[in-house]
């Protein structure tokens, strides 16, 4: 994060945060990565400077913490951009994993490791944004993140991480919500789905309400077709991120075509709990199945839905 040489190889932090490992019992739970090997949530860890560490993440970890134990509630309560800080931590945190892995699997057979440009554009990005954790980073006049919190009817104990690193995309449901951040599309997401949300905002959803509009999210950031770019203006100590244009100088829409069966497919892995299939999930290709809405456009009520698989 800082750059300051460790003093240690000892000198590391977990990906995921002890107070939510003990929660979920998630220390020993399996967790794959992207080349199919499994690692455990405590496997995970990062190099960071215990200064930076204890000055700075660890209070904040604790605020996240006390926001959390009280559910949506106290989430609500929480600035937006320390919730963007805290998803975007683990993330990265899981990237230097992945990469860590894909350096060694390809430098035992011989081979270079090689990451695209546009990926290494992210992470840079994401990497620069995160040093608003411990140093005075102001977004200047844009929130960099795509934001969605709903207060969901979860079972008891149930807990639901997803993430997307070529997206950027972080997912969680537990307690009595469902969090979604898309890290760096300067609110495109949320711009994007802006009729659905003025319906659903506000209300209390399902899990396969929330699972649907998670879906919805996660393959809206797979169409977004840009590479944010930035300003960035040290002021004294300060250091201001300024956003270019997401348009910039092309006419293109920022998001690809939807296309229904792609949608279809990606809907059926988040209602993989329940079991439906992509066949029943698009029988009818122009309308796919949705919890969400009526057929008349209106909100299904989530005391309403009975699922029963």
């Amino acid at each position: 994060m800082s750059g300051q040489v460790l003093s240690s190889e000892e000198e590391k932090i977990q990906v995921f945060p002890a107070w939510l490992m003990n929660a979920y019992n998630l220390a020993d739970q399996p967790f794959k990565l992207l080349d199919e090997s499994i690692a455990t949530y405590k496997d995970l860890k990062i190099p960071c400077s215990a200064t930076i560490n204890e000055q700075w993440l660890e209070p904040a970890e604790a605020s996240i913490a006390e926001a959390f134990s009280r559910g949506y509630e106290g989430l609500k309560e929480l600035q937006q951009v320390n919730l963007f800080q805290w998803a975007g931590k683990i993330l990265y945190g899981i990237i230097f994993n992945e990469i860590q892995t894909g350096i060694k699997q390809q430098h035992s057979q011989g081979q270079e490791f090689n990451i695209s440009q546009s990926l290494i554009h992210k992470f840079s990005n994401l990497h620069l944004m995160l040093q608003s954790l411990y140093l005075p980073v102001i977004f200047e006049d844009f929130t960099p993140f795509s934001f969605f919190l709903f207060k969901v009817d979860n079972g008891e104990d149930e807990f639901l991480y997803r993430d997307e690193i070529n997206t950027l995309i972080f997912s969680v449901r537990m307690k009595d919500f469902g969090l979604i951040i898309c890290l760096q599309d300067n609110g495109g997401n949320r711009n994007y789905h802006r009729e659905l949300l003025e319906k659903i905002e506000g209300h209390t959803l399902h899990p396969i309400q929330f699972e649907e509009f998670n879906a919805r999210i996660f393959y809206s950031a797979y169409l977004f077709n840009r590479l944010p770019e930035y300003n960035v203006l040290p002021v004294g100590e300060e250091t201001y991120i300024e956003a270019m244009p997401l348009r910039g100088m092309s006419s293109k829409p920022l998001f690809d075509f939807w296309q229904n069966k792609t949608y279809g497919q990606v809907l059926e892995n988040f209602w993989k709990k329940w079991g439906y299939l992509l066949l029943e999930i698009i029988k009818d290709p122009e309308n796919p199945m949705t919890f969400l809405l009526s057929a008349e456009g209106d909100l299904v009520n989530a005391r309403s839905i009975s699922v029963s698989r």
